[in-house]
């Protein structure tokens, strides 16, 4: 079945409530920069449930990287749900580093790096070099990737270039990559893209991550919340739910599965939310604690 993909909700639903905890939120409008990755729509669309339900008016605004980064340091965007430090997001947060507050992590051991379907007869990236001629797309060697201007599609330049790889770099946006790499999965053809987890794709596909033994895509990394410099202090509240937000491999990914498996992010995230009320009573009890 080919999956479907779906843009960030951005209409206010209505929900029932999801926790017997009283919110010391008072009516606040809250935008939250987002971009089109998988878990980062997953976890937008969930908090924007929990929030529209604790007193909050939440606007998700979907934005480039830079743009993101940008308009949060002028105070446009109150806070955004994912940064992946200390490797893949250092260039966009070097020139706010000041400006900027990184907050609490929310998910351990990201991969990131170049991905074929585990049926394929290469493991590492050296290889891919010698077998470059396997891996057409539209007539030349391709390596699929995701938006030109994300942090992976500069690191996958620098791995055609320390590895001499006779492959161009073929970017559009991650749905558009998902599908090329539904239809060579299935047809279980010779494919290789660009990828990372947290990913839905790890879950419906047997794949594996090709060796990089010059390291260019980092030892992986942690995943933060950030926000504009003084939230912290102007919401106290939210801060401290956030802070206590931890997802791990299961949960983040049965989150997505849900998504993925309807979808449709605001009736997926309200699914898992209906499912796991303790795990979301936990976040939020931190912030009745803060008082």
């Amino acid at each position: 079945m080919r999956k479907i993909f779906f843009p960030l909700a951005t209409t206010v639903f209505t929900v029932v409530s999801i926790s017997p905890i009283q919110s010391l939120a008072q009516e606040k409008t809250l935008t939250i920069g987002t971009n089109n990755w998988a878990e980062n729509v997953a976890v937008a669309n969930l908090w924007k449930l929990v929030l529209d339900d604790h007193g909050y008016d939440v606007e998700l605004s979907a934005v480039g990287k830079s743009a993101l980064y940008a308009g949060m340091a002028a105070n446009d965007i109150d806070l955004s749900l994912e940064i992946w430090l200390p490797h893949t997001d250092k260039e966009y947060l070097a020139p706010y580093k000041d400006t900027l507050e990184v907050h609490d992590a929310w998910y351990d051991k990201t991969g990131l790096g170049l991905v074929v379907p585990s049926y394929v007869d290469i493991d590492t990236i050296p290889e891919l070099a010698e077998q470059a001629e396997v891996f057409e797309y539209q007539g030349s060697p391709t390596i699929l990737g995701i938006d030109p201007g994300s942090a992976i599609a500069g690191m996958t330049d620098d791995a055609i270039e320390t590895y001499d790889l006779p492959l161009d770099q073929v970017n559009s946006s991650e749905p558009a990559m998902m599908s090329a790499l539904d239809s060579a999965y299935k047809s279980e053809e010779p494919i290789v893209v660009t990828l990372w987890n947290p990913h839905w794709a790890f879950a419906d596909y047997d794949l594996k991550y090709l060796e990089d033994p010059e390291n260019i895509y980092g030892d992986g990394d942690t995943i933060y919340w950030f926000s504009r410099q003084g939230f912290s202090a102007d919401d106290p509240w939210l801060t401290a739910v956030l802070d206590a937000w931890h997802m791990s491999d299961q949960s983040l990914g049965t989150l997505m599965s849900e998504i993925e498996s309807q979808g449709d992010p605001v009736a997926g995230a309200r699914t898992w939310l209906e499912e796991n009320r303790g795990q979301v009573d936990e976040w939020l009890a931190a912030g009745e604690e803060a008082g």
